[in-house]
């Protein structure tokens, strides 16, 4: 009895120094091993890049495709000239790599919550501001030269489009060097689309009697495009304050539009007003909207994650031109040539 005692006895021991294949503990990861994991988790992270209105965001991730995150803080539809950033943009700007705007004083509010939020080494770029001199500015109706701020609707004119597209190329490679040929890519397929865009647009202000290539709109947001095609803006229904027109304000416009012989005016799809409709009714004239940063359609105005190929810049525009040629006794079937899908994304291959 002894023997086997002492027997058990040895077994437990033997038992209790060995440890259970469950509780095996794994040795800690090296320093270097922890910074490998961290760096491949920061290469799966997109560089993120913040923008303002539509048509920029738009055009911006056209260039951008898949390698950059793009997010645009003004949503469609919003007066620009007058948003407030939300409380949750501030979060986005502390996160961005790179905040683009269209600039020429358009996004004031914005541009002040970027500087005061973004991290120290992200630059806030203006496309405007880059894109022509102080001496090209232009002050009119809506934008007063007493009141300092220019005129800042530069895309409405595809020329300067294009301008803001390489711009854009530049910068995202600045930022993203390993990216160049794919940007560059991107830049060469959009140019070639807004090139398009240019040549329908003056075959369509060429099949307008010149005695009709004027403007009275709403807003005074094509003051840069008709510089360039060779229409004249004879004014703007809303004052510089962005209110509506007084009465006295309202009579002499229905004069001017009486005298100038011109066919329709246009209203704006960003600012509602019955006041366009009540001065081409006194008239007798057309009436039509335009827009100069509401996409048409539903959709989104990121190409990456839009799946409407009109819902683009260039469907704006090719939207825009078809209403001034109906109404002004142009053709508008000379834009339906015009591919209007993003380069980039579901509507790419859009024909």
């Amino acid at each position: 009895m002894k023997l086997v005692a002492l027997f058990l006895a040895l077994t437990l021991v033997t038992m209790g120094c060995q440890t259970p294949e469950s509780s095996t503990i794994s040795p800690s990861p090296t320093p270097r091993e922890t910074s490998t994991q961290s760096k491949n988790t920061q290469s799966k992270t997109k560089l993120l890049v913040v923008t303002t209105v539509a048509p920029i965001t738009n055009i911006v991730s056209n260039i951008a495709g898949d390698r950059v995150e793009v997010k645009g803080i003004i949503p469609e539809g919003t007066d620009s000239h007058t948003f407030q950033p939300r409380p949750s943009d501030a979060d986005l700007l502390s996160k961005a790599n790179l905040i683009l705007s269209n600039g020429l004083r358009l996004e004031v509010p914005t541009e002040k919550l970027a500087n005061s939020s973004k991290p120290k080494d992200t630059k806030i770029y203006q496309l405007g501001n880059n894109t022509i001199t102080e001496k090209e500015w232009m002050f009119d109706f809506s934008f007063p030269q007493e009141k300092g701020s220019p005129n800042p609707h530069l895309w409405v004119n595809p020329k300067y489009a294009m301008t803001y597209a390489k711009l854009v190329a530049k910068h995202l490679t600045e930022l993203d060097p390993e990216g160049k040929n794919y940007y560059e890519t991107n830049l060469k397929n959009y140019l070639q689309r807004l090139e398009e865009l240019d040549k329908a647009t003056r075959e369509v202000v060429a099949s307008i009697p010149e005695k009709n290539r004027k403007l009275l709109t709403y807003h005074d947001s094509w003051a840069y495009w008709a510089r360039e095609y060779g229409f004249q803006v004879i004014g703007a229904i809303q004052p510089s304050d962005f209110n509506e027109p007084s009465a006295k304000d309202i009579a002499k416009l229905v004069d001017q539009v009486r005298q100038s012989g011109v066919p329709a005016i246009f209203g704006s799809e960003v600012y509602p007003s019955t006041i366009a409709e009540q001065i081409a009714r006194e008239a007798k004239v057309k009436t039509a909207n335009t827009a100069d940063d509401e996409l048409p359609g539903e959709g989104s105005a990121n190409a990456m994650e839009n799946k409407n190929p009109e819902h683009t810049y260039i469907g704006m525009m090719v939207n825009n031109l078809k209403i001034i040629a109906s109404n002004l006794g142009g053709n508008p079937d000379l834009m339906n040539k015009v591919n209007s899908g993003n380069v980039v994304g579901a509507t790419a291959t859009s024909e």
